[in-house]
């Protein structure tokens, strides 16, 4: 008798464990960040008995990801969801290895209600306005400053220079108190051109920046505008100065900054956790310089960071699976946790006003500041960028930077290059894809 009951509570387990659903997601978050994705999956597996996500951690995607998924796809490595950087957002359009979000949701009656910042669902939204993956991670350039070293300076340390015409001031009073390094920059290319185009309202590229159409392979390069000359101009000015100083195509000015050797530093809202533990001085946060003479300006800086991407193919189990999933991460009391915990912006107005209830920003008020450069609602040059390569395109705006940092060429010469090599790019990998199903 006891064997038999044995039996069958072995034989209800077996069912059980049979009937719940695994649902994979790839992603590419190390650190801190991964341990709190890690957290919040199971903090939802445990809020139901239905479906199980498991996190497999691969590395820095690039331009191959795509590729990757398609030939794993149907194997049972395969993944279920993708975490996508935003740069591969057309090349993950192309691809044709996503259902669009809107369709996911809609079809396994879980519609999104959560209503996410303009810059954020312009981002990764069709040209008619529907989301096509879920947005995760999210920041936007900021600039840092160190207290002590504008004390220092004879500068208001509560009070860092809202304009470009204001900085040379500060930037020439740092200097003459010694600092070695006053003004730095991390990711030039997508602080210095991609998002000053977009908080001048100037464009970065032709069809809305990629935007007005669904894959962005008719859109050119277009950045060479009067804006950029007279910014890149300035900055090259600034550099023979001794105000500015150039450390790297990624985050190598951060380390600058954090040491004391950089009194200004502009860099990603998402670098602010890290940047606070590394300092030995009391760092501020302001909101990104601009040019007041355009009439314009500010409009609102880009989104920098990742969405979730459902991947063709699966069963209607697994897809239930993946929605009930979305639907939990997309909950205002998810995304502000996932906020302070992260540095990551609160991705959706409710979550931004959850956590202004709950009165975080009191205690952290350099935390609101990026929030607050993404509430103006986008125009056609300020939504986003959606091109495929995006990422090469970036790697070739860096070279031709540095040209201008190393003397060789001037501004506009450069920044023409940039666009005439970025275009042949763009016309040699334009060839249509499969797309995203209808």
């Amino acid at each position: 008798m006891l064997n038999t009951l044995l039996g069958i509570f072995l034989l209800c387990a077996a069912v059980s464990a049979q009937a719940v659903q695994e649902i994979r997601l790839w992603h590419a978050m190390s650190g801190a960040r991964g341990i709190e994705l890690d957290r919040l999956i199971r903090k939802y597996n445990a809020s139901q008995k239905d479906y199980r996500v498991v996190s497999f951690f691969q590395g820095a995607y690039d331009e191959v990801m795509a590729d990757d998924i398609q030939m794993r796809k149907g194997t049972s490595r395969s993944p279920h969801i993708v975490q996508v950087n935003d740069a591969g957002t057309a090349d993950m359009m192309r691809s044709g290895s996503a259902l669009p979000l809107w369709q996911l949701m809609q079809q396994w009656g879980r519609p999104l209600d959560a209503k996410y910042l303009p810059a954020v669902s312009a981002y990764f939204s069709d040209t008619e306005g529907r989301l096509l993956a879920l947005p995760f991670t999210g920041a936007t350039p900021v600039l840092y400053y160190n207290r002590d070293a504008f004390r220092k300076a004879g500068l208001d340390p509560a009070k860092a220079p809202q304009t470009l015409y204001e900085m040379p001031k500060a930037l020439a009073a740092l200097v003459d108190a010694g600092q070695s390094c006053a003004l730095t920059t991390a990711w030039q290319s997508w602080v210095l051109i991609e998002n000053m185009s977009a908080w001048h309202n100037q464009r970065f590229a032709t069809q809305g920046n990629g935007m007005a159409e669904e894959t962005g392979s008719g859109a050119r390069l277009a950045f060479n505008t009067r804006l950029m000359v007279r910014w890149i101009s300035t900055l090259a000015s600034w550099q023979k100065a001794g105000y500015f100083t150039y450390s790297g195509r990624k985050d190598e000015a951060e380390a600058r900054f954090a040491s004391g050797e950089c009194a200004m530093l502009t860099s990603s809202s998402a670098s602010y956790g890290a940047l606070r533990r590394r300092a030995r001085f009391h760092l501020a946060v302001a909101q990104l310089p601009y040019y007041d003479d355009f009439d314009a300006a500010p409009q609102n800086t880009l989104i920098g960071g990742s969405a979730l991407w459902a991947i063709a193919g699966k069963s209607a189990a697994q897809y239930r699976g993946v929605a009930s999933f979305f639907a939990y991460l997309a909950r205002p009391q998810v995304l502000a946790a996932w906020h302070q915990r992260t540095g990551d912006v609160p991705l959706t107005t409710t979550a931004y006003e959850l956590t202004r209830k709950q009165g975080f920003y009191r205690g952290h008020p350099e935390q609101e500041i990026a929030v607050r450069q993404l509430l103006a609602t986008p125009t056609g040059d300020s939504a986003g960028i959606r091109l495929g390569g995006l990422r090469s395109i970036r790697g070739i705006i860096d070279e031709e930077l540095e040209s201008v940092w190393n003397g060789k060429k001037a501004p506009l010469d450069a920044l023409n290059a940039a666009v005439q090599r970025g275009n042949l790019l763009l016309e040699t990998s334009s060839k249509p894809g499969p797309g995203l199903p209808r």
